[in-house]
């Protein structure tokens, strides 16, 4: 069973990542468009390939509609990006996210893990709170234990830091942030 799951993860990734490149600008728009190349949405997919750490991310920010504005060039943001054992504390995986919420709750709720400016491990940790893009903000609380992001639900533990992208950087989260 396993086994099979991969390998339809794999393949839904493939299948994704054809489909982006068939939307890909003609030379003539890319002239007035620039590629950017290891993008977020890059790192995610070449990760979730290697891994499947980001199956369930993956297919919500498919189902939220949001691949473009997380692949956009010149936006440095930063992603707090949840694992899919993460997404499972809340009973959420790969088959259901999309049909869990509706577009609009579930585009906020993917709002509510990225800040539209870039911040390194070095920022987060001397920060008090950070304001997402969705609006609010999560609270930072740096202890012996590690470094955790507080929000409506337990804290998210950042288990993983500065995964540089060419529009932002990437810190793995273990708790999915309620707004």
């Amino acid at each position: 069973m396993k086994l099979s799951k991969s390998v339809l993860v794999v393949t839904l990734v493939s299948v994704f990542v054809l489909a982006l490149a068939a939307f890909a600008p003609t030379s003539a728009q890319a002239k007035s468009k620039p590629v950017c190349d290891n993008s977020i949405v890059d790192i995610a997919l070449a990760v979730n390939a290697q891994s499947g750490e980001f199956s369930t991310l993956v297919a919500a920010v498919v189902a939220a509609d949001m691949v473009k504005p997380l692949d956009k060039c010149g936006k440095n943001m930063t992603v707090f990006a949840p694992t899919d054992a993460a997404f499972a504390k809340l009973g959420l995986n790969a088959d259901n996210i999309g049909t869990a919420f509706d577009k609009k709750t579930l585009t906020n709720i993917l709002k509510y893990h990225i800040a539209i400016r870039e911040f390194f491990s070095t920022d987060v940790v001397q920060m008090e709170r950070i304001r997402m893009w969705k609006g609010g903000t999560v609270g930072v609380d740096v202890t012996d234990a590690g470094v955790f992001l507080t929000s409506q639900n337990d804290p998210a533990q950042i288990v993983g830091l500065d995964i540089d992208a060419s529009n932002g950087v990437i810190h793995i989260i273990d708790t999915v942030l309620l707004p």
